[in-house]
């Protein structure tokens, strides 16, 4: 049986909803899917937010034969079965090429794809989660267009839902925007299994269904907030035991994990900083694991992460420091800056004693090079100020 989210799938722009900054009037996909343009684009967006959809509505707009495949378990062969499709060049149809999770295609499946894109064997529309600034080769992105979507409001969200006809109450339609977090893909598969489980919906046998599904706990509810906050804190007290089970709790209600790398690497400057310096290159790595392995293996790298995080030792000296800075800037303005530090790139500048008696190294000593300048840079009103102490 067909899943609900396909069989209600929209199949003109009319009935898409979301994404006006792309298909309102005028805008480059109403434009190009009005105009039937035909021409290579990535989708770049988070899950649910319509890039499936939207790519079917422009093939079957520009009268296009629709070929999909999924970079997770394709690959070259799939390619050029696809190319070879058809009667002959006369008689064909335009075919678009739908990439999904485009970004998981190695480079040597992206360089293959490549020929076929310039030559116009196949128009190619790719959906992905991440920046393809990032993911797919210079020479491929140059021949596509970037369209970027965003994550369904809660106003767009109760009008997709009320598209599957199924009577659900108000309180329960509610909670169901606030899980789904914009991801319409999601809402209707809570809602349908909701409904083939308990034959009626209501906000218990919703959250019924998501346990049984093992799907992404309420973003913006509490226990998010509670979680996240208990898992820094734990970190923060040197608690790794703590730190690991927030994180687990975490990771087994399915969040994002680039939400835990992302605050790792922040705890990594704010709460360890100078003390152990290296603490920055591990949770920039262990957010780099996080966006080229995802789950479930990456829940091995955050936890490799927070046992280390949790056990350096701790300095906010460069946090405070710099906070303490922005203070200043922000009560006394843009003091002037020392002239004997300021750029001279004109001899009107030079003249106007621009970086006049600037030295780079002032001490003549070979040993002293590393000491730096005694006379402080500070504006003259800061003078004696120490920041970092």
């Amino acid at each position: 049986m067909e899943p609900l989210a396909s069989t209600i799938r929209p199949k003109t722009l009319d009935e898409f909803v979301g994404q006006e900054h792309l298909v309102g009037s005028g805008k480059p996909l109403r434009v190009a899917i009005e105009k039937k343009e035909l021409f290579s684009f990535i989708l770049w967006g988070p899950p649910g937010s319509g890039k499936t959809t939207l790519a079917r509505i422009y093939a079957n707009a520009v009268g296009a034969d629709f070929y999909e495949l999924s970079a997770v378990d394709s690959g070259k062969d799939d390619i050029k079965r696809i190319v070879e499709k058809g009667g002959t060049l006369l008689k064909q149809k335009p075919k678009i090429l739908f990439v999904d999770e485009i970004h998981r295609f190695n480079k040597a499946q992206q360089d293959f794809l490549l020929p076929f894109v310039e030559r116009g064997d196949i128009t190619l529309v790719g959906a992905t989660t991440e920046n393809p600034s990032f993911e797919v080769i210079a020479p491929l992105l140059s021949r596509t267009q970037v369209f970027v979507l965003n994550e369904h409001t809660e106003e767009e969200m109760q009008k997709i839902i009320s598209r599957t006809k199924i009577k659900i109450p108000k309180d329960a339609k509610e909670w169901l925007v606030r899980l789904s977090n914009g991801d319409a893909r999601q809402a209707i598969t809570v809602l349908e299994t909701a409904q083939k489980l308990y034959g009626r919906i209501s906000l218990d046998t919703l959250k019924e269904a998501v346990q049984s599904q093992h799907l992404r706990y309420d973003k913006k509810g509490e226990e998010h907030y509670n979680t996240i906050s208990a898992f820094i804190k734990s970190m923060r007290a040197s608690q790794p035991d703590a730190a690991l089970y927030y994180l687990a709790r975490m990771v087994e209600a399915g969040e994002d994990p680039l939400f835990i790398a992302r605050r790792m690497v922040v705890f990594a400057s704010e709460d360890i900083g100078l003390a152990v310096p290296t603490a920055l290159v591990v949770a920039n790595a262990v957010f780099r694991a996080c966006e080229t392995i995802g789950y479930p293996e990456c829940a091995i790298n955050l936890a490799h992460g927070v046992a280390y995080l949790a056990t350096a030792k701790k300095s906010r000296a460069s946090y405070d420091a710099y906070f303490e800075a922005v203070a200043d800037v922000q009560s006394l303005g843009n003091l002037p800056i020392p002239m004997n530090i300021r750029n001279a790139p004109t001899k009107l500048m030079k003249d106007l004693g621009y970086g006049k008696g600037y030295k780079m190294y002032p001490e003549k000593s070979q040993s002293d090079l590393g000491a730096g300048n005694k006379e402080s840079y500070l504006p003259e009103k800061l003078k004696k100020k120490r920041y970092l102490k």
